[in-house]
């Protein structure tokens, strides 16, 4: 099992996915636990990745709409927000 903990902002740092199967409890800001499955944290983490290639001007494989060029090699997430229940 893997242990994560919520920040202050809502996110916690999730920078790619986990094993589908594996679970995962995330301690909330407000003291409070839930368990999750790394599918479910990797649907949360797709989520972010798509918002934050959409905010970009980036299509799905983070390359830039504008050039020919790519942006950033690594255009990837680093935080995930995460809200209790949304496993639910």
């Amino acid at each position: 099992m893997i242990n994560l903990q919520q920040d202050a902002e809502g996110f916690i740092r999730m920078n790619r996915h986990f094993p589908g199967s594996v679970r995962i409890s995330i301690t909330f800001a407000d003291g409070t636990a839930e368990e999750f499955s790394g599918q479910q944290l990797n649907q949360a983490y797709d989520g972010a990745l798509a918002e934050y290639r959409a905010q970009n001007h980036m299509d799905a494989k983070g390359f830039s709409r504008v050039s020919k060029q790519r942006i950033d090699p690594g255009n990837k997430v680093e935080f995930v927000r995460v809200h209790p229940g949304m496993g639910s």
